[in-house]
Order: structure tokens, then C-alpha cells, then sequence
């Protein structure tokens, strides 16, 4: 076997509810705008499709359940926001479905969801916003140390496939977001689907389903505490660090 120049990077796992398996990620992929009033929130108000970014998988904060995590805040930015959001995780199932978890067909799409998790997407909105206005990629935004804090996964043979159901956020204890998953403009299956006519979909993937409205601005300091029904609660307990001046560019 050839030698690395240097120890291969870790993979991340994520803690699985109820099991002592682990539940190794392959790539994050982020469905934008997916609730109306978010999307009215952010200066858009039509059902669009949808479309999608990316975070890279070491940018994931696993939280195991009962527990907190610190978060570094970020340099380069003076609006850091939260947005609480439905996770799905693809089982070896997806790699099945259509051409092997290339277009795969909405009736069958959830089939290949293993589970599900509460995941915080956070976003430097000073560098998202000077980068829509550019036309430029929302990397820096969205795709930084530390920006993807997330919970253990349900599996949906515990869950089933929550389609309704709460979705909620509080800074501090005070509720800044509060939605319902029915307020999905695209639904799981849906997104599933959709995405899976850009790429193919596989076993380790995540995808982040959208934010309802109410995503504001968080200091270090602050405590954050998220929920979606029947999933499970998610806690960010401070966010630490120096002040940073917010990057050119």
C-alpha cells in the first residue's frame, strides 16, 4: 500500500439514537429558501425550485444527545444568524433507488432516508449577502469551521417520515423561529428527488431541508436551543472566541 504524506483526515460520524453504530457522513448538501416566509424573509416570495449548496462534512458540529455544544465563532464576519433546520440522513438504500441514487423517483424517495436529525445551518450573512450581490458563491457564507452543528439521527424505522410537525429556535430562551414542517415548499421526498437529477446521491449523504422565518443575529455568549417534533432538540451553548473585524473582499 502507498504511504499518505500525511494521516488521512478523520471521517465524520454522527451518533445514531438508540444504537451504538455510527452514522459516517459523505457529503452536505443545503436546500435554500425551502419555507415561504423564509424565503419572503430573504426577498423572494414565489415557490421556486429548489436549489442547493453545499457545507463541507468537517464543518459539521456533532451534539450527542443530552449534551451541549461549544461553537467557535467565526472571524470575517459581524452577522453571524442561526437557522434551525430538519436534516435528513441517506441510507444504503438510496444507492438502489433510480440509477443507482441517480433520479431517483419521488414515489420511492423515501425509501432511501435512514433517519432524520435537528441541525443548526450557520451563516455569516455579511459574507452571504457581498457575495449574492457580486453574483458569487455563497461558500464563505454558508461553508466555514464549525457552521453545521447537528444532532443525533432518528432513524425513520423509530420516527417515521415527519411531515408535519413543529420546528422551532430559541436564543437565550426567547423563541426567534417557529415554523411548522408542512410549510416546506418542497417536501423530503421532493428534495430528495430533485437532487438526486444533479448528482448521485449516497449512502452518508445529509441534507439540510431549509429554515422557517425569524433567523437572527447571535453574539458569543449566546445559548441557542432547537427543536423539530418528533426528531429531537438540538443545543449550541455558547458561541466563544475573540472578536474578529469582519474580512475585505
Amino acid at each position: 500500500t502507498m504511504a499518505s504524506l500525511f494521516p488521512p483526515p478523520p471521517v465524520v460520524a454522527l451518533t445514531i439514537a438508540g444504537s451504538q453504530a455510527r452514522f459516517p457522513v459523505r457529503r452536505v448538501y443545503c436546500v435554500g429558501r425551502n419555507y415561504a416566509d423564509h424565503a419572503r424573509e430573504m426577498g423572494a416570495d414565489t415557490r421556486e425550485p429548489p436549489f442547493f449548496f453545499s457545507k463541507p462534512a468537517d464543518a459539521l458540529v456533532p451534539v450527542a444527545d443530552g449534551t451541549a455544544a461549544t461553537v467557535a465563532y467565526p472571524p470575517a464576519t459581524n452577522n453571524l444568524q442561526h437557522e434551525v433546520e430538519l436534516v435528513v440522513a441517506l441510507g444504503p438504500r438510496i444507492a438502489e433507488l433510480g440509477q443507482q441514487g441517480l433520479n431517483v423517483p419521488v414515489e420511492t424517495a423515501l425509501e432511501g432516508v435512514f433517519g432524520y436529525a435537528v441541525g443548526f445551518d450557520l451563516t455569516r450573512r455579511d459574507q452571504q449577502q457581498k457575495a449574492k450581490e457580486k453574483a458569487h458563491p455563497w461558500d464563505m457564507g454558508k461553508g466555514f469551521d464549525q457552521s453545521g452543528p447537528i444532532g443525533a439521527i432518528v432513524p425513520a424505522a423509530q420516527a417515521g417520515h415527519p411531515a408535519s410537525g413543529a420546528i422551532w429556535l430559541e436564543v437565550n430562551g426567547e423563541r426567534r423561529q417557529s415554523g411548522d414542517l408542512a410549510q416546506m415548499s418542497w417536501n423530503v421526498a421532493e428534495v430528495v428527488a430533485n437532487l438526486s437529477t444533479f448528482l448521485r446521491l449516497a449512502p452518508g449523504d445529509l441534507i439540510f431541508t431549509g429554515t422557517p422565518a425569524g433567523v437572527s443575529t447571535v453574539v458569543r455568549g449566546d445559548t441557542l436551543v432547537g427543536g423539530v417534533e418528533g426528531v429531537g432538540r438540538l443545543a449550541v451553548d455558547r458561541f466563544a472566541g475573540k472578536a474578529h473585524a469582519a474580512g475585505g473582499g
